[in-house]
This record gives structure tokens, C-alpha cells and sequence, in this order.
């Protein structure tokens, strides 16, 4: 018999809880605080309040160029994160390739390795065998890195599967692609949709490989944001990482109208 949770316990995860969400959303309150401010200086909370620095971001070549690349790179990431890590999730959750085990480590790898390790190795294997860096270089890069969350979340989804569902199709003439395409695709389809969001955000955020594989005109928006804070910094960085953050929020909100929180979180 499961024992009533005591008076104290239920108040201290309560506090408990209630100081983690403030611990978490107070810098996020702050971040739109600053970037309303009418200062010329990062402070808060801000004695005046005014748009200027989301006009001066978006009128700004920097700024709109550097979040360009970022957003070029964050969807070519994205599509091809998403179908090669959903293809090995599959292959993987099938178990008829030789080292199935092997392969799901192989995938997941980057997940352990350090991201700084991984951008100066990638800098000197590119510069040695390819020339200079590219976009394409942060494209292949990225993809990497953000391949391990589409293969995670879509194996979630596909161990609780009906593996029944397939041979139904068998059954009934649907040949292999068929199976795949209207069976397997649409099973998977949560653990793709979580994959792809969390590889969009990493990449589009991602600041450790951007700085090492930059050169000038290949500036992505975390750098730019990370160079404004170096030397000259003022709330119109603020004002860019709020607009990533509405950005996140508006992501979400997608996905809640096309498949719904609960299920993309339960991936």
C-alpha cells in the first residue's frame, strides 16, 4: 500500500519546484528587460522603456547577415540531421544489420565527445585536405553533432511501436517501400519531429564550431552576438537573444498545432 505523501514533504517540492522555475525564467525576464531599455548601456530593470534596439538590430547588416547564415545552415542541418538519423534509427530498431548495437554507439558518439575538441579537429581536417572553410563546412559540422538527438528521439518512438502494424501491411501487398513510407514514417513521426527541432536549435545556436569555422562573411549569429558582448556590448544583444527566444517559442507553438506538446515531449 503506497504510504499519503506528509504535509512537509508536498511544501518543500513546491518551494523546491517553484525556485527552480525562477532560477531558470529569471535570466530569460531579464534578457527582455534589457532589451527594452531606453539606456545606452546594458542595465536593469530599465528606467525607460523603448524599441530602439530591435530597430537598430534589424536595420543592422551585421546582425541580419549573420543571422542569414545561421538560418541557412540551421534548416540544410536540419533536413539532412533528420533524414540520415531517422534512416539509422530505423535501420537500428530493425536489428537485421550486422552490429546494430555497434552502429547505435557509433551514432550516439558525439553526444560524449567535447565540442571544442571536435571544432579544432574539424578545422584542421578540413584546412588539410578541402582549403578554406565554408558554409558547407558548418553544414557538415553541425549535422554531426545534432544527428545523435534525431536518432535518440525516434528510437523513443519506435520501441513503443506496433511492430504488428508492418506485417498487416505485409499481409494486405504493400512491398517494402510502401511499408516504409505509409507503416514506419508515420509511426515515426513524433521522434522525427522532436529530432528536428532540437537539431534547428542546436545548430542555430551553436557558438563553439561557428567560432572556429569562421572566416570573414562567415559569421553566424551566436558569434556575432559573443563578438557585440566582447568589445562593445549594449542591450542590442539583448534584443537579438530575444528574438531567438521568441523564435524557440514560436517552434513550439508550430508543433503543438500539428502534433502536440504531449506527444512531441513524451519522444
Amino acid at each position: 500500500m503506497v504510504k499519503a505523501i506528509s504535509t512537509p514533504l508536498r511544501i518543500a517540492v513546491v518551494i523546491f519546484v517553484v525556485l527552480t522555475a525562477i532560477f531558470l525564467l529569471a535570466p530569460l525576464v531579464v534578457v527582455v528587460g534589457v532589451s527594452l531599455s531606453e539606456s545606452q548601456f546594458i542595465a536593469f530593470p530599465p528606467s525607460s522603456l523603448s524599441l530602439r534596439w530591435y530597430e537598430q538590430v534589424l536595420s543592422s547588416d551585421s546582425y541580419v547577415s549573420a543571422a542569414w547564415i545561421s538560418l541557412r545552415v540551421a534548416i540544410l542541418v536540419t533536413l539532412t540531421a533528420t533524414l540520415v538519423g531517422g534512416a539509422a534509427a530505423i535501420a537500428i530498431h530493425r536489428r537485421k544489420l550486422p552490429f546494430s548495437g555497434s552502429l547505435a554507439t557509433f551514432f550516439l558518439s558525439p553526444l560524449v565527445l567535447p565540442t571544442i575538441i571536435y571544432a579544432i579537429g574539424m578545422l584542421m581536417l578540413w584546412s588539410a585536405v578541402f582549403g578554406p572553410v565554408s558554409i558547407v563546412t558548418l553544414w557538415l559540422s553541425h549535422t554531426v553533432i545534432t544527428i545523435p538527438y534525431v536518432v535518440r528521439t525516434t528510437l523513443a518512438v519506435l520501441s513503443e511501436s506496433n511492430p504488428f502494424l508492418e506485417e498487416a501491411a505485409q499481409t494486405m501487398g504493400a512491398n517494402r517501400l510502401q511499408r516504409l513510407w505509409l507503416v514506419v514514417v508515420p509511426q515515426c513521426r513524433p521522434g522525427l519531429v522532436a529530432g528536428a527541432f532540437f537539431a534547428f536549435n542546436i545548430s542555430f545556436d551553436e557558438a563553439v564550431l561557428a567560432l572556429f569555422l569562421r572566416k570573414p562573411g562567415l559569421t553566424t549569429l551566436p558569434v556575432q552576438i559573443y563578438g557585440q558582448l566582447e568589445f562593445s556590448p549594449d542591450p542590442s544583444v539583448a534584443a537579438v537573444s530575444t528574438i531567438m527566444i521568441g523564435l524557440t517559442i514560436a517552434l513550439i507553438l508550430i508543433i503543438d498545432r500539428l502534433l502536440g506538446v504531449q506527444k512531441f515531449a513524451s519522444s
